[in-house]
């Protein structure tokens, strides 16, 4: 069992920037590949990032590339959101998400573990 916790939400001005960290705990984080999932009120979970075990490879949604980065520190269990250049559109639940099929990691009826979720809100 893995479980995340996620921290760092809360509410900016458009063009304003958040650092999300995704702390895990029970398993060690480097067997898990790791994304971060968005769901905004009344859509769909859908992806955002994820990171390889190793931290060498990363993939973002379209929406976000270029402005958000992806990181992970394997020492200290925790995953990152670096979200910078924040629109009026990427206000939504954040969520961390782990899973040891690296192949899934986008796909949010794959995933294994969930975190509870933060608040990220952006303000006009």
């Amino acid at each position: 069992q893995v479980q995340l916790v996620e921290s760092g939400g809360g509410s900016v001005q458009a063009g304003g920037s958040l650092r999300l960290s995704c702390s895990a705990s029970g398993r060690t984080l480097s067997d898990y590949a790791m994304g971060w999932f968005r769901q905004a009120p009344g859509k769909e979970r859908e992806f955002v990032a994820a990171i390889s075990w190793s931290g060498n490879r990363s993939d973002y949604v379209d929406s976000v590339k270029g402005r958000f980065t992806i990181s992970r520190d394997n020492a200290k269990n925790t995953v990152y959101l670096q979200m910078n250049s924040l629109k009026p559109d990427d206000p939504a639940v954040y969520y961390c998400a782990a899973e040891a099929r690296p192949n899934y990691i986008r796909r949010p009826t794959k995933i294994a573990y969930w975190g509870q979720g933060t608040q990220v809100t952006v303000s006009s």
